[in-house]
């Protein structure tokens, strides 16, 4: 269904919105890395995969990290792969430290910055005790507010920071994109009161936030609800609130709700597939092995082929797999 407000828009302002450019920009620089495959696969059928990349979401898999945050659908894309990908952690109740959930964060993005798991951590926690447990489903929405509103998180705790020690919080400067990696949150558990700031004002504070703010806000009616219900309350009792909000999760759509969340039905059924493979492959395998083998021909294994994979993901794959390819020859020879 066709979008009345983008026929209001000018053709740049829709490109910005939508962050095409950043697109186009990351496909040519990705076709210029390729470019000695295209002779074989072509400029048209690269653009094509690499647009249906985007469309699905796999495009942030293995990527930096200044790339994965870059567009709010980057990071809603990386939210929903880092679910699908580590959802057997809560499907088997199993309890991790932030330093373990970053590990599993380092898996798809090789330089996530660990500042930002420690941030999520906290959330759960509300101190920094990093070493204690924490459940999947408890860090995953927590790492969900943390990561999407990372800019916003931002400028909250500068407000909250003012309105604590009595200052005017009038002027708040917004974080840039890179705020998130670079730019150490204060400690506000240190000298905080207990009851925290009052409301009103801070949601009057957060309202006037949200309006000027070029980056994702969360709505302004949750907000409102959050703020609306407690007369007082603190920086983390905020953020909690937050993460536990239904209307957030609904809002980024990156994860289904906390009672589907261990729930994925496609994802089940390729991993039965996967299972019912290896299992009838090791079956193959060891009835071969108990029987005759000396009366049986040698004969090279087939090579299974590889998984399919995005032209622009196969030249850095092939480049970072020759070293090892001339250690096996030289060592057959």
């Amino acid at each position: 269904m066709l979008n009345v407000d983008r026929l209001s828009q000018s053709g740049l302002d829709y490109l910005a919105q939508r962050h095409v450019l950043t697109y186009m920009e990351d496909a040519v620089s990705q076709l210029l890395e390729s470019r000695e495959d295209m002779s074989q696969y072509g400029i048209a059928r690269f653009f094509s995969e690499y647009f249906n990349s985007v469309r699905q979401g796999t495009h942030v898999l293995f990527r930096e990290f200044s790339f994965v945050q870059a567009t709010p659908h980057n990071r809603v894309s990386f939210l929903r792969t880092f679910w699908r990908c580590f959802r057997a952690v809560g499907k088997n109740g199993d309890l991790l430290t932030a330093k373990e959930y970053h590990c599993l964060l380092q898996l798809l993005c090789p330089d996530f910055p660990m500042e930002l798991t420690q941030k999520a951590a906290r959330i759960v926690l509300m101190d920094d005790a990093m070493d204690c447990l924490m459940s999947f489903s408890d860090f995953l929405f927590a790492f969900q507010v943390q990561f999407y509103y990372s800019e916003f998180l931002e400028s909250v705790a500068a407000i909250y920071q003012d309105l604590l020690t009595g200052k005017s919080p009038n002027t708040v400067i917004v974080p840039t994109s890179s705020s998130g990696q670079h730019r150490p949150r204060q400690t506000l558990s240190d000298c905080s009161p207990l009851d925290g700031v009052d409301a009103s004002a801070f949601y009057l504070c957060l309202e006037s936030l949200c309006d000027r703010s070029k980056y994702s806000c969360p709505p302004s009616a949750i907000v409102k609800e959050v703020l609306s219900s407690v007369q007082r309350l603190t920086f983390y009792g905020f953020l909690m609130a937050l993460t536990k909000h239904h209307g957030i999760n609904r809002a980024l759509g990156a994860l289904p709700d906390k009672a589907e969340l261990l729930l994925d039905p496609l994802m089940d059924q390729e991993l039965e597939k996967l299972t019912a493979q290896v299992s009838g492959l090791s079956i193959s395998s060891s009835s071969i092995s108990s029987g005759d083998a000396a009366n049986l021909p040698s004969r090279q294994s087939p090579r299974i082929s590889s998984p399919w994979r995005p032209l622009y993901h196969r030249r850095k794959m092939d480049t970072e797999s020759d070293g090892s390819t001339e250690e096996t020859d030289s060592s057959e020879n």
